[in-house]
C-alpha cells in the first residue's frame, strides 16, 4: 500500500468570523496574508476578540493535507513538534483519532496556534505564532525512517528554517519518494524565493500554488507561470480561485473546473485541495481527474469554517469519487 509522509508546523487553528474588516487593520494584518507573532500578540489579539466567535481544530498546511488523506483511506504519518501542553495534546490526539501515525518531537515550551480571521467575503487572514512547532530541526529528522513512504508532502511555511527543509528533501530523494511541495503563501514566497526556487529545481516533483503565488514565484500570469513551473518540476499545479485549477506535466496541461458551493470560509481549500490530487496521484488516475478530485474537496470545505470537512461529509464525497474514477 502506497504511504505519504508530511511534515509541517504543528498548529492549533482558532478561526475567528469577522463582522467587518477592522479588526485586520487594528493588528495591522494585510487582508489574505499570513503574519508571524509572537506570544504577546497572541495575548492581545485574543482578548481583542473575544466578543467574536471562534471554532479550535488542529491545523497547519501539510496536517489539513495529510488529514484529508487520512479520511480518503490512504496510510499516513505526520512529522511535527508541540508543547507538552493542552494543544499539544489537542493535536496529537486528533492525529490519532484520524489514524494518522503520530511522528511528533515534544518541547518544552508552548505549542505553536495559528488565529485565522474569516472576513465577510470568505478571505482567511492569519496571524501565526509558531512556538514549539519552529523548533523542529535538521537533526531531529534523523530519528524518522523515510524509506517506509512513497511520498513526501510539506509546506512552504517550513522556510523558517532553511537547513530543516533541506535536510527532510534530501533525506526523501535519498529514499526515493515523490516530493510534493505547497508554496503556502505570496509573502512566504516572496520573502524566500531564492531559496524555494533552489529546493523545487533540485527536489520537488509536484508544487501546487495558488495564483498569487504562482505570481511571487515566476513573476508572471496564471498560464505562463504554469508553463515555468512545469518546466522545473515533474507536475505543476496552479489554483486559480473560482477559475478552477491547471495542470501541466511535460508538455500537456489538464485544466479542472469547481464545483457550484456557496463560500463561507476559503481557509485550508488549497490544503484539501492537494490531498483529492494526492489521492488521485496514489491510485493512479489521471491528471484531469487527480484535479477534478482536488476540486471537489476544496469545494466542499470552503462551505465550512475551519480548514476541514464534517464528518457527515466524507460519506458522500466518497461516493462521488468513485464516480469520477469510474467515468
Amino acid at each position: 500500500m502506497t504511504k505519504i509522509l508530511g511534515m509541517g508546523n504543528a498548529l492549533v487553528d482558532i478561526m475567528t468570523k469577522l463582522e467587518d474588516d477592522s479588526i485586520l487593520k487594528k493588528f495591522n494584518l494585510p487582508k489574505g496574508s499570513m503574519q508571524l507573532v509572537d506570544e504577546a500578540a497572541v495575548e492581545i489579539i485574543t482578548k481583542g476578540t473575544t466578543h467574536l466567535e471562534k471554532s479550535q481544530s488542529s491545523g497547519g498546511s501539510a496536517a489539513n493535507t495529510i488529514h484529508g488523506l487520512a479520511k480518503l483511506g490512504v496510510e499516513t504519518a505526520f512529522i511535527g513538534k508541540v508543547g507538552k501542553d493542552d494543544f499539544g495534546d489537542f493535536f496529537r490526539d486528533d492525529l490519532i483519532k484520524s489514524k494518522i501515525t503520530p511522528e511528533l518531537i515534544l518541547s518544552n515550551n508552548e505549542s505553536g496556534c495559528a488565529i485565522g480571521f474569516i472576513s465577510p467575503d470568505s478571505e482567511r487572514t492569519f496571524a501565526t505564532f509558531l512556538g514549539a512547532a519552529v523548533e523542529l530541526t535538521a537533526e531531529d529528522l534523523e530519528k524518522f525512517d523515510f524509506s517506509k513512504y512513497n511520498y513526501f508532502h510539506i509546506e512552504g511555511y517550513l522556510v523558517q528554517n532553511h537547513s530543516l527543509l533541506e535536510k527532510a528533501v534530501q533525506l526523501a530523494k535519498e529514499n526515493g519518494l515523490i516530493i510534493s511541495l505547497d508554496l503556502a503563501s505570496y509573502n512566504v514566497v516572496e520573502d524566500n524565493l531564492d531559496f524555494l526556487k533552489k529546493i523545487v529545481e533540485e527536489y520537488v516533483d509536484i508544487v501546487f500554488a495558488n495564483e498569487e503565488e504562482a505570481k511571487s514565484f515566476t513573476g508572471k500570469e496564471p498560464e505562463e507561470s504554469l508553463i515555468h513551473l512545469g518546466g522545473i518540476c515533474d507536475i505543476a499545479v496552479v489554483k486559480i480561485g473560482d477559475k478552477g485549477s491547471m495542470i501541466k506535466k511535460g508538455d500537456k496541461v489538464f485544466k479542472a473546473g469547481v464545483i457550484d458551493v456557496t463560500p463561507i470560509d476559503t481557509t485550508g481549500a488549497g490544503d484539501i485541495y492537494a490531498s483529492g490530487f494526492l489521492y488521485g496521484m496514489v491510485n493512479n488516475l489521471s491528471l484531469d481527474k487527480c484535479g477534478e478530485i482536488g476540486a471537489l474537496l476544496s469545494g466542499r470545505v470552503i462551505e465550512n469554517t475551519g480548514a476541514k470537512l464534517f464528518e457527515n461529509q466524507w460519506d458522500e464525497i466518497k461516493e462521488l469519487i468513485e464516480k469520477i474514477e469510474k467515468a
